[in-house]
């Protein structure tokens, strides 16, 4: 057995902590952090969790978009995958395996899914002959575009420093380059993950077990906010679905903190929500990244199979097998897929 192996057999599987209930997962509470903070400490002590900066075998844990708006039931984008209850028992499996791998979890990183109202992707952006707007899960194509089915709404354009020909220049570039990249066609979702809304923040449990990791592991999580721009989706959180607008300009670059921490540590873990789209086109975007740099890469990144759900509506869209071959490509690739209920010490490459 490596030093690196024994580091991490030493100090997996820890018990879960008292304060944990798995039958809190789908609710939202205020977390106590005074109280959590104090049992953080007495929990790293009786247990001998050194701080993250001692690792010798370094993991960060990448969390894409657990949001309240796609893991609560009640909420708009609930990931409900096929079991119906998704997103709810990936994140009882997530808090588990953040607590039970406490003293080897070096770092958290976590993605937030960032949006106002007058975006891309929602009703109040677009509008028909008659000035409605387009029903929610409504697919929008070039086609739909080119032929004034739908529009830009030019009710927008002062507010968002356009003229209403800009915008509609805008609407039908973005669509014409989605159908060329053969990506998902654009999507009007249902309001969601406004900033400064509840919805916008994390699952209470998941805050918890972040910050219960923070003061253990005397390790301060990052925050990476995505999905600001108001004329494309942002689904990955490296950078966004069209980087250029219609006049050619910029509209951003591709986020480099990711690949920044594949080379800077030794395990990249990863689960989050939708695993249809948000986290397969994270992962897209960070495999892409990495077949610049070194491919053998790859072989550092894992991702939790059973902590992610693809986004199905039943009778409606369901993008399962979507998500099912984008994993399989990954895997081809040199990407590890497991499991949070396995040991980090049974995972392939360690």
């Amino acid at each position: 057995m490596t030093h690196q192996q024994k580091s991490v057999s030493d100090l997996t599987w820890l018990p879960l902590p008292p304060h944990y209930d798995p039958k809190q997962i789908e609710n939202v509470w205020r977390v106590p952090y005074q109280e959590r903070a104090q049992q953080a400490s007495e929990w790293s002590a009786r247990h001998t969790i050194r701080s993250a900066a001692e690792d010798q075998l370094k993991i960060n844990l990448i969390l894409v978009d657990l949001q309240n708006t796609f893991c609560l039931p009640e909420f708009e984008l609930f990931v409900a995958g096929r079991s119906g209850m998704g997103a709810v028992e990936d994140n009882q499996r997530l808090c588990e395996f953040i607590y039970r791998n406490l003293g080897v979890i070096t770092r958290i990183t976590l993605t937030m899914d960032t949006h106002r109202v007058a975006q891309i992707f929602h009703p109040i952006y677009l509008v028909d002959e008659n000035g409605s707007h387009p029903q929610p899960l409504t697919l929008v194509k070039y086609h739909d575009i080119e032929s004034g089915r739908w529009r830009f709404n030019p009710s927008l354009a002062d507010s968002l420093g356009v003229s209403p020909q800009e915008g509609q220049q805008q609407l039908l570039h973005y669509t014409r380059e989605l159908q060329a990249k053969e990506k998902y066609d654009l999507t009007i979702w249902p309001y969601h993950a406004m900033l400064g809304g509840i919805g916008h923040a994390l699952v209470s449990a998941v805050e918890e077990a972040v910050f219960f990791h923070t003061i253990a592991r005397q390790s301060q999580p990052t925050y990476i906010l995505k999905g600001q721009l108001a004329s494309t989706e942002s689904y990955s959180a490296i950078g966004p679905e069209v980087l250029y607008g219609a006049d050619g300009k910029q509209l951003a670059s591709k986020d480099l903190t990711m690949l920044k921490s594949v080379i800077a540590n030794d395990l990249v873990v990863i689960a989050g929500q939708a695993k249809s789209h948000c986290v397969v086109w994270t992962v897209e975007d960070l495999l892409e990244q990495i077949k610049e740099q070194d491919p053998q890469l790859a072989g550092k990144v894992y991702l939790l199979d059973d902590c992610s759900s693809p986004v199905v509506v039943p009778d409606i869209v369901d993008y399962t097998e979507q998500a099912d071959q984008a994993y399989h490509r990954f895997q081809e690739a040199g990407i590890h897929l497991v499991r949070s209920t396995d040991p980090i010490s049974s995972w392939p490459g360690l």
